[in-house]
This record gives C-alpha cells, sequence and structure tokens, in this order.
C-alpha cells in the first residue's frame, strides 16, 4: 500500500498516541498489581506477628486459592512469602516505599532475592528507575556485583576527582566486567578495543547508560603531532568528555603521563565552553592498590585507575575487598 508523505506524517503521529496510551494501561497495571502485592503482604505479615498465623499457613492460603479460585495465578506459597518480605524490607522506609510502583513485580524479585543490605535494595532500585533496565539487565547488574564496584570506586577518589564541580559518585568502578567479550587467549590492546566496540550495546551497560560514544582512535593535536586516544565517550548528566586508555598489563604510574596529557589536549581544543572538565579512566588488567594511590596523589588532572576481567567475579570476593577497604579507611581516620 502506497502512503503519500503527508500522510505518513499524520499516521506515525496517531502511532505514536497509541503507543504512549498503552504505556500508560501497562503503567496502570503494574502499579495497581503492586500495591496489591503490598496489601497481602501487609496482611500476611500482620497475621504472623500477632500469631494469629503459623509458617504453615501461607501454603494452606497459596492452596486455597489455586482450589477455589483457579483463575487468580501468581499466588504461590513461594510468590507470598516474597509478597510478606517486599512490605517488610520498605514499610519502615517511606522514601523507597514510593519508589515501588516504578519497578515491576520482576525487578522487585531480583532485587530481594540477590541483596541484603537496605543500602543495596536502596541503591539497584534507584538505579532501574534512573537507567529503565529491563530485568535482564537488572540481573546481570546484580550478577556482577555492580553495588560493590561502585562502591569501592566511591571510597577512592581522588581529591582531583572530587574537586570537580560536577559530582562523580556513582558513575564510575573500581573493577570493570566484560564477560561478555569472546577475546583470544593472547589479545592484544587492539583485540581488547575491537571487542568492546564490537559489544557496544553490552559495554555501555557495564559504563552506565549515560555514556555516548564518540569515537575510538580519537585524534587530538597538538603542535606538530597527532595523538590517538583509544576509546572517547561523552556522559550526559556530567556534561563532561571521558577517555578511556586500555593497558593489557598491571597498572605503572608511567601510563598516568599520557592519560594526563591527553586530558590537557581535550579541555584545551575539543571541550566546549559549557561543559565540565574532562575525566580519564585507565583501564588495566589488574592494579596495586598502594601504588595507584602514590602515583594518584601528585595528580593534578581528574584520572582514575580501574582494572577489568573478561569473566564474572564471585560477588562474595568483591564484598570482601569492599569490606576491607572500609577497615582501611577507618584505621587510616582514627
Amino acid at each position: 500500500m502506497k502512503v503519500k508523505n503527508k500522510d505518513k506524517q499524520y499516521f506515525n503521529e496517531i502511532a505514536l498516541i497509541i503507543q504512549d496510551a498503552k504505556k500508560n494501561v501497562y503503567r496502570s497495571i503494574n502499579n495497581s498489581m503492586i500495591e496489591l502485592y503490598w496489601k497481602i503482604g501487609s496482611y500476611v505479615s500482620d497475621k504472623i506477628k500477632t500469631a494469629d498465623w503459623g509458617k504453615s499457613i501461607v501454603e494452606n492460603l497459596a492452596g486455597y486459592l489455586k482450589s477455589e479460585y483457579p483463575d487468580l495465578k501468581g499466588f504461590s506459597a513461594r510468590n507470598i512469602w516474597r509478597m510478606k518480605q517486599f512490605y517488610e524490607e520498605y514499610v519502615n522506609y517511606p522514601k523507597l516505599s514510593a519508589l515501588r510502583t516504578e519497578l515491576s513485580w520482576t525487578h522487585h524479585r531480583l532485587i530481594l532475592s540477590k541483596t541484603k543490605s537496605i543500602e543495596q535494595k536502596e541503591f539497584y532500585l534507584r538505579l532501574v528507575k534512573k537507567e529503565s533496565y529491563s530485568t535482564r539487565e537488572l540481573e546481570r547488574q546484580l550478577d556482577s556485583a555492580y553495588f560493590e564496584r561502585i562502591m569501592l570506586s566511591n571510597k577512592k577518589l581522588t581529591t582531583s576527582v572530587k574537586s570537580l564541580p560536577q559530582d562523580v559518585t556513582n558513575v564510575f568502578k573500581d573493577t570493570y566486567i566484560f564477560e561478555f567479550l569472546n577475546l583470544p587467549r593472547n589479545y592484544s590492546e587492539n583485540d581488547l578495543q575491537k571487542a568492546l566496540l564490537a559489544n557496544l550495546k553490552d559495554f555501555i551497560l557495564e559504563l552506565g547508560k549515560d555514556f555516548s560514544f564518540i569515537g575510538e582512535q580519537y585524534r587530538v593535536e597538538v603542535g606538530m603531532h597527532d595523538y590517538y586516544i583509544d576509546l572517547l565517550f561523552f556522559h550526559r548528566e556530567l556534561q563532561c568528555l571521558v577517555a578511556f586508555e586500555l593497558k593489557i598489563a598491571e597498572f605503572d604510574p608511567s601510563f598516568l603521563g599520557k592519560l594526563n596529557f591527553y586530558l590537557e589536549a581535550l579541555n584545551r581544543d575539543v571541550k566546549k565552553p559549557h561543559e565540565n572538565p574532562s575525566i580519564g579512566v585507565l583501564l588495566c588488567t589488574n592494579k596495586d592498590t598502594e601504588v595507584v594511590e602514590y602515583a594518584l596523589s601528585t595528580s593534578i588532572s581528574p584520572a582514575l585507575v580501574a582494572d577489568y576481567e573478561t569473566k564474572l567475579i564471585e560477588k562474595k570476593l568483591l564484598q570482601q575487598k569492599l569490606h576491607e577497604f572500609i577497615q582501611i579507611l577507618d584505621r587510616k581516620t582514627d
């Protein structure tokens, strides 16, 4: 069927109206369902706390609903227990309970089952709302210990980074996970760069959805010479350029010299007047925390050093690493 160009515009406008209406319907249904689960969780919690019900009653309730009301789906004993947990986790945190209808029930189930502290839960609740994560994307972030890696990075921010006009907390990570790469056994820096770009969607999910890709081997001209930045991004919230330099070796203080040079070139010749100062991220296969601390203490440029893994790290190891680093900081402040 042929459609005139002027009619296409009208038809597309109608399609957008339909799509917006469908989103509103879904949002309304989700809100009603989450509120229903909240009320059921509240009811069950209250009955168990007042000793009106024993633990076996939930299994009996689920069986009764299934036999007497077969049209009611999603009320297994496991799901009802999850509703109780859902209510009890957030009832004493009004600011968080207000977020509950912003997420789907599947999002909530993932967060409840894969986190322990209320700090973790709040972090992921706000992250899903901000980034509009699908459940698959959220599960990946939970499994990759996104929270622990962000918190470690926040603890290690240097004075030069903290003094930036923009707030960089909860943006960068101490360790980046690139489990989606299919690298050869002995890969080069060029192999790493090409693999990251070939998996740009997953790479940006790991970096954060506010990162917008600008270019690879981005050329900056200084004097009569050309220099090339491995990967250049722009961060929408921070309103600044972010340069990534890739290394397939353990961190060496000499790496920072080149990165600082690139940041100076970006700020002088590429950054627009309304944008904030550029930030550099040095990605290495490994790093000695003490060596990094010494190297960054004398750096006046806002640079960060992170390592990366090409497979998922056991979450317990990152949790232990965060716990140990906090203890070190506490001893230094005593």
